[in-house]
């Protein structure tokens, strides 16, 4: 069987934007999976996730985030938390309209899981289903207060001057060596960011404190043992606060942040997909078509 290649495609946002998607097509096709990545990763680091869910009937495309990844334009900079969401839904918005009949599930890693919990909360006839894939949700890295302050003036006097984003170590994501030397010379890994970029992340985690009660699609929460940025605990508080009756997690013991640079990175993918298919695929229809999500 021939593994699915990606292809990559260029998304206009109703701005004007145009940002880039990685997509793996599937032939036949049973269901959408669109997966944001984190603040500093890429479509680019999620190859295996990608060709496993297009071999399992799974269209997998990656939107990478604006002025990030390959998108040059405005390099580690988004005008608003807002604009962030909205360019995530006017995608979601466009496979919808393809064929409303396949369900859309959105996952998100680290940071984009943020946006992941925002976009269910208020496009919920977009998204049938969210998996949180060691979610940012409540990291134990973070810019400190002296750098916060600092930003809050910038953003005041020079939105775009840049700050690093505090993630520089490799060997916060991973434990394996030729993982962690793919992230230190990753050219499309994004080391710095805006103002503008920065305090849209501070205000997107204030609105993800908001929108548990309104995040009703059956939700998936995967969590790394060994993780050195997320905080678990707190983490799992937050997902028994989801308005959601259908939940799931599943732990790995012996995982680090990045699931995808594990010795088998194939392993949480057969997981989203046995867990697509059996509390999305099987089990509901598409939320465009459900009277009860309107």
């Amino acid at each position: 069987m021939t593994e699915p290649e990606n292809e990559s495609r260029t998304f206009e946002a109703s701005d004007g934007y145009p940002f880039h998607v990685a997509l793996w097509s599937a032939a036949p096709i049973k269901g959408r999976v669109v997966v944001l990545h984190g603040v500093q990763s890429h479509s680019g680091w999620y190859h295996s996730l990608g060709r496993t869910l297009a071999t399992a009937g799974y269209q997998a495309s990656f939107p990478d985030r604006r002025g990030s990844g390959p998108n040059l334009r405005d390099r580690g900079h988004a005008p608003s938390g807002r604009r962030l969401v909205r360019d995530i839904a006017e995608w979601l918005k466009s496979l919808r309209d393809q064929q409303p009949s396949l369900p859309i599930v959105l996952a998100g890693i680290s940071w984009g899981a943020k946006l992941v919990l925002i976009a269910a909360a208020q496009y919920p006839e977009l998204v049938d289903g969210i998996a949180l894939i060691c979610p940012g949700l409540l990291p134990r890295v973070g810019v400190s207060r002296t750098e916060k302050f600092q930003i809050a003036w910038a953003v005041l006097t020079n939105r775009r001057r840049m700050f690093p984003i505090p993630l520089s170590d490799p060997a916060l994501f991973t434990a394996n060596p030729e993982a962690q030397a793919f992230i230190a010379a990753d050219p499309q890994g994004l080391r710095q960011g805006t103002a503008a970029l920065l305090a849209a992340s501070f205000l997107i985690d204030r609105l993800v404190q908001r929108v548990p009660g309104r995040v009703k699609q059956p939700a998936l929460l995967m969590l790394a043992g060994q993780d050195r940025i997320v905080d678990n605990r707190r983490t799992l508080a937050y997902f028994q606060r989801l308005a959601t009756t259908d939940r799931q997690g599943i732990e790995y013991p012996e995982g680090h942040h990045s699931l995808e640079f594990d010795p088998d990175p194939t392993r949480y993918a057969r997981d989203v997909i046995d867990w697509i298919e059996g509390h999305v695929a099987t089990n509901s229809t598409p939320a465009g078509h459900a009277s009860s999500n309107r």
